[in-house]
């Protein structure tokens, strides 16, 4: 949720126009996160003066007001600092006051933009009013700024990036901030905790180095940390406003020396792109620096420098690498389709053949996943499997569950992330814990993983977005490689995470002997699974007939299922009500008696899930009662199926038939398709659902 974007240029003329537009498509490119309202901070006319423009609505309302503005947009900046966002409510409703970049005065003396939650915001206001500040948003950001005010005020010796960490002692909660000011022009601060927060790096010259040294402070008891301390009282905390003891920064940031002259580096033309997420940032470099938590980045000059406001820990990294993202601009665009969840539902066959590219040999069965293999010896030996994660994640889990306790005879626990937190679940140091998660910053499950890791767990990351916290954070993991995905509605990445935890399953099993055939069909099995997508995708013509004439105008919807179709059923349920904003319930077609059956008459729309397993039975009887009961079902089953007679059925929607463990992989594509065809025909926003954002950075 929420989209950060800055931009920092040094000795590389651009226009005033330039800027705005680059930090403008930033914005856009960030757009399917989520967000109510959007704003920009620039340079202004006057040296040291800040323009602040920011509105409700889309971008495109933004882009409109900028337009609108007296702006001289051929002026051109040779060293310019701007900032942009993209917010999603979370304290004060979307009102203009309310945007982002919220400042500290009218002045502007300092311009913040936030994305998290700061949880002692009450305290810091109040210290702060106490002070005589006005405060006129309902925002928790508002305190960043003030703050950064209040503390330069008592001590304006400080340079940018030790006041950076006096605020940052003070704030409680997540954060992933940028923050600009008329005191320390052309400079920006950067720094996260909880939420994600990259640097781009372009220069004409090649990178000599291709890290960056992080410079920590020397422990408190060394002398050069002796350093003066004045009390910041009044925030409920212990806190200090420290001056800076670290080390001595070296004259040239090692992320911007060039294979040129060394001597000449720091005048080495260079642009900074800061954002909340690769695809803003892929259109203009692919030299990326994913920062840690706590992580201080100072952009000045043309250097680039990361700090810590703590002394080095045991096992903490001196450097952070700069990497190169082979994301392609691309794969970011929607083509010939009208929406991005459109193209992505499409795009499952492909993605799920690249989820097992490299890793599923067909010809000797073998599956091996690179991420695991030093780990696997640890992880057979566990004494329980516990996956945690959220939403579609979460159903991914529910899904293979059952495999992976057939195939290796441990128990299983799925847990959602936020309840595995609020009861505090016991955690042992021989359980391994699984962390599925498409953008893998959700902070529910970064929470729990902390948690995990504190009590000496084995975690593992299950992820589809190359860099992000759970993946680096995790002892050891599988990315899934199921490309980006734009719409808020993951589809691809529900599949692909699906057939990931399947490899898993069969990865822990490689030495069983007595469960060699299982292994070998489902492995035979995986191997058509995307020409079998294929076929399932078209059935969009019916589908989008069955909507027109059938579930349009419905208000409410049941999905039945059972054994490994649950999952599927609850996952069909959770895109209805994401896309459609139709009321829809995944249910246990085993419960259905249990109070379910109540519901049931000639209007109620049902659909079942009929496909062919060990537990097809059970789930005709009960199809039997709900017909019995006037009711009349969708139902999906298996191609050539006379399961019943077709004119007690509203329709029957015929998928391939395949093991009973990955059926649930080609029964979910028409509930994508239905939950897709549903929005559309009600004029919703499909990429966009009201309320919701891509990435759950706040818990």
């Amino acid at each position: 949720m929420c989209g950060i974007f800055g931009y920092v240029n040094y000795l590389v003329d651009r226009s005033r126009g330039e800027i705005i537009d680059t930090i403008l498509e930033g914005l856009q490119a960030l757009e399917y996160r989520g967000y109510d309202s959007s704003g920009i901070a620039i340079d202004g006319d006057v040296p040291g003066e800040t323009t602040i423009i920011k509105r409700v609505g889309k971008v495109r309302v933004l882009k409109e007001e900028v337009a609108s503005r007296d702006l001289d947009r051929a002026k051109i900046f040779n060293t310019h600092a701007a900032i942009a966002h993209t917010r999603w409510a979370t304290h004060g409703s979307p009102l203009t006051a309310n945007c982002h970049p919220i400042a500290s005065d009218e002045a502007h003396e300092f311009v913040v933009i936030h994305n998290g939650i700061i949880t002692n915001y009450k305290a810091l206001k109040a210290l702060l009013e106490s002070k005589g500040m006005v405060f006129v948003t309902e925002t928790d950001t508002e305190c960043i700024a003030k703050l950064f005010k209040h503390i330069y005020d008592q001590s304006p010796e400080l340079d940018f990036t030790q006041l950076t960490k006096q605020v940052l002692y003070e704030l409680e909660g997540s954060y992933g901030l940028l923050v600009r000011s008329s005191h320390y022009p052309n400079e920006v601060c950067a720094t996260r905790k909880g939420s994600p927060l990259l640097v781009g790096v372009k220069t004409a010259k090649r990178l000599k180095m291709d890290f960056v040294d992080v410079e920590y402070e020397k422990p408190s008891g060394s002398a050069s940390a002796a350093a003066a301390t004045t009390p910041l009282a009044g925030t409920g905390t212990s806190s200090l406003l420290r001056l800076d003891g670290g080390q001595l920064r070296s004259s040239v940031s090692r992320a911007v020396v060039t294979s040129g002259n060394e001597e000449e580096s720091s005048l080495t033309p260079i642009e900074y792109f800061l954002a909340s997420d690769p695809s803003s940032v892929v259109r203009h470099t692919k030299k990326l620096l994913f920062l840690e938590d706590d992580d201080i980045v100072h952009i000045h000059e043309g250097e680039l420098h990361i700090h810590r406001a703590k002394s080095r820990q045991a096992g903490e990294a001196a450097t952070r690498e700069i990497q190169t993202f082979e994301m392609e601009l691309n794969e970011l665009m929607k083509g010939s389709y009208n929406h991005f969840m459109q193209k992505e539902i499409f795009e499952q066959p492909d993605s799920t053949f690249n989820t097992m590219r490299g890793r599923v040999d067909f010809s000797s069965g073998k599956v091996t996943l690179g991420g695991l293999s030093q780990w696997l010896p640890l992880i057979k030996r566990s004494r329980r499997l516990i996956m945690i994660a959220c939403g579609t994640s979460y159903h991914s889990c529910l899904a293979t569950r059952a495999l992976l306790e057939e195939l290796n005879e441990i128990p299983v626990a799925v847990e959602l992330a936020s309840d595995f937190l609020d009861r505090r679940s016991p955690v042992f140091r021989d359980d391994v814990c699984i962390f599925v998660s498409q953008s893998g910053e959700t902070a529910d499950s970064m929470l729990a993983l902390k948690y995990c890791l504190e009590r000496g767990a084995i975690t593992i990351g299950i992820v589809n977005s190359v860099g992000s916290s759970i993946s680096r954070q995790t002892h050891c993991g599988v990315h899934i490689n199921a490309g980006p995905e734009i719409g808020v509605a993951s589809t691809k990445a529900y599949t692909s995470q699906y057939i990931a935890l399947v490899m898993f399953a069969l990865c822990l099993s490689n030495d069983s002997v007595s469960r060699a055939d299982r292994r070998r069909e489902i492995i035979e099995a995986l191997q058509k699974i995307p020409e079998q997508i294929q076929t399932v995708l078209k059935l969009e013509g019916q589908i989008k007939e069955l909507c027109d004439k059938s579930l349009n105008h419905q208000k409410s919807l049941l999905l039945l299922g059972r054994g490994y179709q649950y999952a599927t059923a609850l996952e069909g349920a959770l895109k209805i009500k994401e896309i459609s904003y139709m009321h829809s319930e995944g249910v246990l077609a085993g419960e259905l008696k249990h109070g379910v059956l109540a519901l049931v008459d000639e209007e109620l729309p049902i659909i079942a899930l009929v496909t062919r397993d060990s537990l097809f039975p059970k789930v005709m009887s009960a199809i039997e009662q709900v017909i019995a009961r006037s009711g009349k079902p969708v139902v999906i089953c298996n191609t050539g199926d006379s399961i019943l007679d077709k004119s007690k059925l509203l329709a029957a929607l015929e998928v391939p038939l395949t093991v009973d463990c990955l059926q649930g992989l080609l029964n979910v594509v028409p509930l994508q398709l239905i939950s897709y065809w549903l929005a559309v025909n009600r004029g919703i926003d499909v990429d966009f659902p009201r309320n919701l954002a891509k990435s759950v950075t706040v818990e």
